[in-house]
């Protein structure tokens, strides 16, 4: 009879070094995510000029309120609720796609990995959400907006690190960037479960027969854009009409896309259209929903209304507070009362300053506030403020923090990117490879020889001065003054 194999003690490190095809993954998906998190701030921005000089307001209202679309297919919609109905539905495609990702490959893949950033983000929403009822049962004020700092804007939170320019070290990197995919899969459960009012179970019916048509299609190797991209604005439409938002169809479509590469393929087909449709999420969808979201009046009352009015103070410190609290302490209840232990090159200062740059809401923060204050438009730009006004403050002192934090951030950048062998792959991912130690053991051979070659030629120089002084050195030196 076998004896049963012993099971594992071995502590595992929380925010170890990546593997190398999820270090490339990870450095391609966070390029994009930068760069698209740059458009989005410079949107917003716009937005917020746009509609607070006097003589652009009433333009920048007129344009997000202008009505078209078919309206015998129920889509007469504003461009306002074209962005966020439509547009984010391209964004959570993507969510979806890097979901499945880490389900099947990535880190959620091995549950004792999934460990850490499951437990950081549910407590991540946790807190917020508990941040901002507790105020509001303090201060009388509207238990709806419950969930909205309860999101991470993964985009924001990149392009915050692009400005400061700090290098945060993969593992950290990889972290912040699944833990914003598990906390867009619970925004989207909330969106979901919370924020449908009513169900047209015939258009729902529909959308679930379109999404079996898209699965199957799948499944049969049937490819081009001509035929999903038809299929995939008839689900979304069906999904609208059925009373679900209409972003789970694009988070359903993307669960549904092959994620891991079949034999003789270097990338998957998901990879392959998550390549695709990430620029456009990310430098489009987004940012043309935060030019028509993030316009709201701002003046120096509607700003100290953000601290006194309860719903808004709730968003400010649910976003500052609770955020920061619940990812800092989930990681560390996680690091305490299981195997996960912090990496031996971090400091939980370094995660603290994480935690806070995961504070910055606003994409989803932003849509979940029309959702939950709809009808009430004063209150959701109120909101809308709070959201703002708590990124910034996350932001600036997530800033703070990590410039602090930001010459140990750079050591470990260096030692994870070093390739003195020049072949293209950092030095830490070859040390079992023999290759790679012949390789350097010539690099170094060719060095030393060099530096006997300047050696004996700066010995030569320095005999050659010493045979043109008369007498030599020593006669020199014992010559009277």
């Amino acid at each position: 009879m076998t004896a049963p194999r012993p099971r594992s003690t071995a502590t595992r490190k929380a925010f170890g070094r990546l593997s190398l095809p999820e270090r490339n993954f990870v450095a391609d998906a966070l390029r994009t995510e930068t760069v698209g998190g740059v458009l989005l701030l410079v949107a917003a921005l716009a937005a917020l000029v746009w509609a607070n000089i006097p003589a652009l307001h009433a333009g920048y209202e007129s344009i997000s309120h202008f009505r078209f679309g078919p309206a015998a297919l129920g889509l007469d919609l504003s461009v306002e609720h074209w962005a966020a109905d439509g547009l984010l539905a391209i964004f959570f495609f993507v969510a979806g796609i890097e979901l499945k990702r880490e389900l099947v490959a990535g880190d959620l893949k091995d549950p004792r990995a999934a460990a850490l950033p499951v437990i950081a983000a549910l407590c991540g929403m946790a807190a917020p959400a508990a941040v901002y009822a507790l105020t509001n049962l303090v201060g009388g004020g509207s238990l709806d907006g419950w969930a909205v700092p309860t999101a991470t804007d993964i985009a924001f939170a990149l392009a915050v690190l692009a400005v400061i320019g700090t290098s945060l070290p993969g593992a950290l990197r990889a972290f912040l960037l699944t833990l914003a995919v598990v906390d867009d899969l619970f925004a989207i459960l909330i969106i979901a479960v919370f924020f449908t009012d009513h169900l047209n179970f015939a258009a729902l019916g529909g959308a679930l027969a379109g999404l079996l048509v898209f699965w199957l299609l799948l499944r049969k190797g049937v490819r081009g854009w001509y035929v999903f991209v038809p299929l995939g604005l008839v689900i979304w439409g069906l999904m609208y009409n059925s009373g679900v938002h209409a972003t789970i169809a694009g988070v359903a479509m993307g669960l549904m896309l092959r994620c891991t590469p079949r034999e003789g393929e270097e990338r998957s087909s998901g990879e392959r259209i998550e390549h695709l449709v990430r620029p456009v999420s990310a430098g489009l969808a987004v940012p043309l929903f935060a030019l028509f979201s993030a316009g709201v009046s701002l003046s120096g009352g509607a700003l100290a209304d953000v601290f006194t009015r309860p719903e808004t103070l709730g968003v400010v410190l649910g976003l500052v507070v609770g955020k920061t609290v619940g990812i800092f302490g989930g990681t560390w209840l996680t690091a305490r009362f299981t195997r996960a232990s912090l990496s031996d090159d971090l400091e939980w200062a370094d995660v603290f300053a994480l935690a806070t740059l995961a504070g910055i809401g606003f994409t989803v923060s932003l849509l979940i506030d029309e959702l939950a204050f709809d009808g009430d438009p004063t209150l959701t730009d109120e909101v809308k403020a709070a959201v703002l006004t708590g990124s910034l403050i996350a932001a600036a002192l997530a800033t703070v923090l990590l410039k602090i934090r930001n010459a140990r951030y750079r050591r470990l950048y260096e030692a994870e990117e070093r390739d003195e062998d020049l072949d293209g792959i950092p030095d830490v991912y070859e040390q079992d490879d023999p290759a790679y130690h012949l390789r350097m053991a010539d690099i170094l051979e060719h060095k030393a020889a060099e530096h006997r070659r300047i050696a004996e030629e700066k010995e030569a120089e320095r005999a050659r001065r010493l045979a043109e002084v008369p007498g030599g050195a020593g006669e020199q030196n014992d010559s009277p003054a």
